[in-house]
């Protein structure tokens, strides 16, 4: 069993609950890895709010390696390799864990990268129904905010939203209205966690900053304690 992993982490629920399934299963969590990208429609990484990992870090008390990029669709890639290199060298992880639950894009290069450097992939979200995966976020304490949405019929007033009962009964109806999916796999929304059974406390959101980037597309920043 490869025991210690780097979690390719970008605050996002998805990266978040990957990480803590993998805890849960007894793997050694050695670091975090967060790649902040000057393009904000980068085809790999999240990017809203992605600086404050390192409040995650902080309270999950985890290392964060932090990677920049300039988002350039797939030379991203080789910053990608250059962080997930580093924690191989610093940390002496096995494998990586992954987020992703429907990219085959997302997935099938975090793949290759992983073959190249000798390392297994952790990818315990892959294929998950997302809706049963909504349920299962509130049932094991994760308090999610929305801090981006990106599609019809989406406005400003679903930023700093928490995923809970209303949350989900709600995306489900635009679901069978829109085809939007519940849980944003289409980028339809990003998200953010500030409160989770790895941390020892929950962040508080202080200040925000909206974003608007075209009709049915807006970005938040927020600030944290």
């Amino acid at each position: 069993m490869v025991k210690k992993l780097a979690s390719l982490f970008s605050g996002g629920k998805d990266s978040v609950y990957a990480t803590y399934m993998a805890k849960n299963e007894g793997y050694d969590i050695a670091c975090l890895v967060s790649i902040f990208s000057e393009n904000l429609e980068s085809y790999m990484f999240h990017t809203p709010s992605v600086e404050k990992t390192k409040k995650q870090a902080e309270v999950m008390g985890v290392p964060l390696l932090i990677q920049g990029t300039k988002g350039e669709k797939e030379i991203e890639l080789e910053d990608l390799k250059i962080a997930i290199q580093k924690a191989k060298d610093e940390y002496g992880i096995e494998g990586v864990i992954s987020g992703a639950i429907q990219s085959v894009y997302q997935a099938s290069r975090v793949q290759k990268i992983c073959d190249e450097l000798d390392l297994e992939v952790f990818n315990p979200l892959w294929q998950k129904d997302e809706s049963e995966y909504l349920d299962e976020l509130l049932k094991e304490k994760f308090k999610v905010i929305i801090v981006g949405v990106f599609a019809y019929p989406f406005d400003s007033s679903w930023l700093l939203r928490e995923i809970d009962k209303k949350f989900i009964s709600e995306i489900r109806d635009l679901n069978k209205k829109y085809e939007i999916h519940v849980a944003g796999e289409g980028g339809e929304f990003e998200t953010f966690v500030v409160g989770c059974p790895l941390y020892s406390r929950e962040l508080k959101v202080v200040d925000s900053k909206i974003s608007i980037e075209g009709e049915y597309s807006y970005r938040l920043e927020i600030e944290l304690v």
